[in-house]
């Protein structure tokens, strides 16, 4: 059976915003878990640096872990700060913008 998490330790304790770095003028992202069911990422994004308008197949779940980030659902921006969290519908066009250094974690549920 193919290991279900990959990148990150396990059976420890983790701050997951430390388990992922800035990067100057990137988006940097870590998979966490990628299959037919779910995907887990963490992005670090440099600010001002984006992930544009698109759409996914399955419900997308973030949460801010460090800093601040613009989360635009159906042409309407959200502001998250650190502890935030929100839903990006499936079939819904999205876009993910560090408003400032944003960290995040993206569940995918498809």
């Amino acid at each position: 059976m193919a290991e279900l998490m990959k990148n990150i330790k396990k059976s420890k304790v983790l701050t997951l915003k430390d388990e992922i770095s800035y990067a100057d003028g990137q988006v940097v992202s870590k998979t966490l878990v990628q299959n037919d069911a779910v995907s887990e990422t963490l992005f670090a994004f440099e600010k001002g640096e984006e992930i544009s308008t698109h759409e996914s197949g399955g419900d997308a779940f973030v949460i801010c872990l460090d800093g601040v980030g613009l989360i635009t659902v159906d042409g309407v921006d959200y502001e998250l700060t650190e502890g935030q969290s929100i839903v990006m519908p499936a079939k819904h066009p999205h876009a993910v913008k560090g408003k400032e250094r944003f960290k995040m974690l993206l569940v995918v549920v498809f």
